[in-house]
This record gives structure tokens, sequence and C-alpha cells, in this order.
């Protein structure tokens, strides 16, 4: 956002006069355009919609966003990325109708600190200073530029007076913008929708119509406007003009914390925390009252201190506490509404001087799909599948096993899958002590050791009688557990199965099979020679760890992501004959034994 017209110094040194000219020319024109606009009906603004989501893209823009080296404009371009990030929300996804005049401001509307906005840079009267809602002038600048690729009609368009390093206005294809009366206005004679996001290092915005790519909308009219004079502006961040009213003293910069958006505890992650978390940076975890590990941080954040996040608490603590069922849609509809209210929630935490994130993975699409992340580099604690892959596996289980009840019960909406798989590529590094996780994203994979548990009894499988042999199957009896593979590779071999939790496939599914039944709340190892686990899906392997611990032998498939993991024998994910030929083997050395 920027303003260089009413009143312009040549010494760039402002005064009391000057600041009162410039406001009160200012004002005058706030009024005259405000009762234009409410008189004239000249604008209005558009809603977000995906009709358009799938046409051809017509015009683009890409620019920078972190566009100087110098540490004291760190707080004004950090200021002036959040600013984005709240534009870009009223923004993206807008469709417009043919022949309908496109207004900046009254689709972004009025820049305020009530609405979040921070101080960012803004070039007035020939220099770049510190104002509410600055840095706005990127995105119209990046609209402007879009829109003349798009071949669009320019209704207004303002250039700006001076030339900022490194921004469109080096090409003359800049729209400077100044509540409300200067403003960025076009049309086109076909529907178009306008779609803006920000990664890492910069903002893109681009239109989508549809027309085909050989075609291209035809400029009605152009205003013929100058280009910008060759004089940088000078920076009230560094200028050191002391005369001049807006200058204050330098004050200490505190531009690149970093947040640790946390939800489940893993003693894995709580070690990376506790090893890379510094003292400024937040740490945001679901619940008071309980301890985050060995890091010794309580599990709050300073957003549940905030009075006006007190309804999305009690909401939170009520969703929690909702009776979900075992498994099944129901379930895991629940599980990502708690995850989308949680990450709602999270993102009050991100100041505008945190410039790198670190979150799990069930709050990223959530973040990243409202901007929380634009402007940011970010990392994963990656738990689980990404839904896309999760997806692929439970086909691929459910073409072998058409009559289970449990592997087509439930699959996320399409835009979930879309947004996660999105952020995960944008991503700078996943962590995580999975190795078929890390597998998927090998080259920015962060492998994490996996934490044995140290308070297990090794003598749980003592006083077994020599002719019994127990196998424990650690999981709830559902298809993606592999509980089909496990009843095939059993069946005849004369051991009794121990199973740890529900029977979802079917009171009878185990006919044939000798089985005892476990909870966790009892000693599920006793007597048990051998753990199998040949699972299509396993994110969180505890109880085959605790069996590593004990010193008792594991099959586990690479779903488990216990690869190189001494005590642990990996197969594939469904493969039968396989799994058989390796409980006989470890039932024989271990008869042997």
């Amino acid at each position: 956002m920027s303003q260089d017209r009413p009143y312009s110094n040549p010494n760039n040194e402002q005064t009391f006069k000057s600041a009162l000219i410039f406001r009160t020319k200012a004002t005058l024109l706030q009024i005259n355009r405000a009762a234009c606009n409410v008189l004239r009906k000249e604008t209005t603004r558009f809603a977000i919609s995906n009709r358009l989501s799938s046409g051809a893209i017509i015009g683009q823009s890409v620019t920078p966003l972190w566009t100087s080296n110098d540490d004291s404009e760190k707080p004004l371009l950090a200021g002036k990325v959040h600013n984005l990030r709240l534009a870009i929300c009223r923004l993206n996804g807008a469709e417009i109708p043919a022949d309908a005049v496109f207004s900046f401001w009254a689709q972004i509307g009025r820049a305020s600190k009530l609405r979040g906005y921070v101080a960012g840079r803004e070039l007035r009267q020939g220099c770049i200073i510190p104002t509410i809602g600055g840095g706005l002038c990127q995105l119209s600048n990046a609209l402007y530029n879009a829109a003349l690729d798009a071949g669009f009609e320019i209704i207004e368009r303002h250039a700006h007076t001076q030339a900022i390093d490194h921004s469109l206005t080096e090409a003359g294809r800049d729209a400077t913008v100044f509540w409300n009366y200067v403003d960025l206005r076009f049309r086109s004679p076909l529907p178009y929708r306008i779609e803006a996001a920000m990664d890492a290092d910069s903002l893109t915005v681009r239109f989508r119509g549809h027309v085909s790519r050989n075609e291209k909308v035809q400029p009605l009219a152009r205003p013929v406007t100058t280009g910008p004079a060759s004089a940088a502006p000078h920076s009230c961040a560094s200028c050191g003009v002391q005369k001049c009213i807006r200058y204050e003293e330098p004050k200490p910069i505190n531009v690149g914390r970093s947040a640790f958006l946390v939800d489940e505890y893993y003693p894995e992650f709580d070690s990376y925390i506790l090893d890379v978390r510094r003292e400024q940076d937040p740490l945001a975890v679901p619940l008071k009252g309980k301890r985050f590990g060995k890091s010794n941080y309580a599990w709050t954040t300073e957003v549940f201190r905030d009075v006006r996040q007190s309804r999305l608490v009690t909401m939170l603590k009520a969703c929690q506490s909702r009776n979900l069922a075992k498994q099944g849609a129901a379930r895991q509809s629940a599980l990502l509404g708690r995850s989308e209210l949680l990450a709602r929630s999270y993102s009050a935490t991100l100041a505008y001087d945190i410039t790198h994130v670190t979150v799990s993975q069930n709050l990223l699409p959530y973040l990243w799909s409202n901007g929380y992340l634009g402007g940011r580099t970010f990392d994963v604690l990656l738990t689980s599948l990404p839904l896309a892959h999760l997806h692929q596996r439970l086909d691929q289980a459910l073409a072998l096993h058409r009559k289970s009840k449990t592997l087509g019960d439930f699959r996320a909406p399409a835009w979930l899958v879309r947004a996660e798989s999105e952020a995960l590529s944008f991503s700078r590094r996943v962590i995580t002590p999975h190795s078929e996780l890390a597998a998927i994203y090998r080259d920015k994979a962060v492998l994490l050791d996996w934490t044995l548990p140290s308070n297990m009894n090794k003598t749980i499988a003592t006083g077994v009688a020599p002719d019994e042999m127990k196998i424990a199957y650690p999981a709830p009896t559902v298809g993606r557990k592999g509980a089909y593979e496990l009843r095939a590779a059993v069946q005849g071999l004369g051991i009794r199965l121990v199973t740890v939790g529900a029977q979802l496939e079917g009171s009878d599914f185990w006919r044939g099979v000798s089985i005892e039944e476990r909870t966790d709340k009892e000693d599920w190892l006793r007597g048990v020679k051998l753990v199998v686990l040949p699972a299509f899906v396993e994110h969180k392997p505890r109880r085959l760890l605790q069996a590593v611990a004990c010193g008792i032998p594991v099959i586990a498939s690479s779903a488990c992501g216990l690869e190189n993991i001494k005590g642990v024998i990996s197969i594939p994910c469904g493969e039968v004959e396989t799994l058989r030929g390796e409980i006989e083997k470890v039932l024989s050395m271990t008869k042997d034994g």
C-alpha cells in the first residue's frame, strides 16, 4: 500500500505541517470516493466460488516476498507478508462475472488494526514508512500485471512515482493503492476466477477463465501512464533523519522466531523439539495439566489465555470428551473436525514475526488452506501416511478383501487430500521416526530413532507350558491391520493367537483359529513367543516396540515403519505365503531354543 501524491518534500524531512496537509487532502478524497461508491454503486465484493477452478490460466504474476537483506527492514517485510496473508483470504477464489468491474478495495476491505493488520512497508511522499496494512501494493501490483497479461480493460490504475528494488515498478507494471480513493479497477468481457497464494518466498496471483489456450482476451482500453522515477526512496528504518516527525529510535529486532504447533505426544518429537526450540519460540499444545514429556513444557498455549479464544477452547474440550466410536466414518469425521478446530485455535499463536513453523501433520492442511503458512518456511511432524497414499493403500487392501466391513468405511474429503498433498510438497522438511513415511519424502526427510519403552518386564514370557505356542496380534481385528492375511497364515499351525482389541470384522472372524482375547489394560505380552502385525496401515507401532523392548521377536509389514530395528523381521504387505514362512521359521527356532 502506498501513497506519494498529495504532498512531497524533496528533502525527505517530514514536518507536522506536511503531515497535516497530507492527512487533510487524503481525508477529503476518501470521503468523496466513498460517496461515489455508495451513490453510483460503482463497486461490489465478489463471492468465493469453485465454478471456474478448472479453467485455463489466462494471466499470472509471481513476485518475491523478501526483497531486502537489510536487518533493519526485516520487521516491515515481515509485517508486509502478514498483511498479504490477511488480504489473500478475501481474494483467493473470488469469481467475477463478465463485464463486472473488479475493485481492489471493494474486495479486500479496509486494512485496519482491528482486522488484524500490522505495520508494513508503505511508499509515501518519497519514503518507505511503517503503516498499518503496509505492503498491499505488492498484491495490487501482481493483480495489475496479471490483468495486463490476460488483456483485461484497465478502468483505474495509478503508478508509483518511485521505483522499489525487486518490484514490478521497475518494469512499469505496477499499481499503487491507498484506501480508498487510490484504487485498482479492471474488467473482462468473460467471467474469470482470481487465485492468490504465497509459498515461503513468493506471491503468486493468477486468473483462470474458460478460454482455450490459443485464445486471448483482447484488451479493450489501457490508460497511458508514465513509468516510475528512477530515484530510489528513502526508508524510515534506515535513513536516520532525526528531525523528521516519523523518526523513531531503532528498536531491537525480533523477527525470525519459530513456532511449534503440536497435537499428540510422541517421545521422539519431544526430544527433537527439546533440541531445536529456543526460549523465544512459542510451543502450542492442546490441553493444560499434562506434561510434554521430558521437555517439561505444560500442554498449554498462550492462545488459551486469550479471552477471545475461550469459545474455541470450550468447543475443543467438548469435542475431545465426546464418546467417539472405536472405528468407522463417524470417528474419523469427528477427529478431522477436532483437528480443524485445533488448527484454527493455534493460528492465533502465529504472530507476524514468526517466519518458521513446525506443525503436526493433522493440522497441516487446515493451516495451509487458510493461508497461515504463506510466506513462512515450515516443517511437518509426519505421523501417518499422507491421505492420498492412505487412500491408495486402503483401496489396495479392499481389492483383496471385498467382504471386509472396515476397509471401505471412510475416505477423507477430496479438498482435504489436495490441501495436504500441496502443503507437504511445499514443506521444507518432514520429521518422523517411521521408516515407511520417511521413504516417501526421502530427499527431505529427517528420520528419528524410535524410543523403546524402558519399564518393560523382560520375564513376561516365562511360565508357559513347553507345548503351548502363543502368537500375539497387537491390533483390533480390522482389514487394514492385516487380519485377513494373518488368519490365512496361521491356519493349521497349531498355535494360540492372542488378540488385543475389538473384533470389528465380525464375531466369527477367527473361526478355525484358537484365540485368546486380551486388552491393553492387562499384560498382553504374558506368555507370548512371537508378535505379528502384517498391517497395510500402522502409524503408531508402540505395541511392537514394547515387544522389542522385552526381547520378543516381531514380524511386521513394512507399513509398520520399523525397518532396521533389531528384533523386527520386515515383510511386504499382503503376502500370505511370506508371512507364513517367517512365522514357521521363528517358531521352529523358538522350539529348538
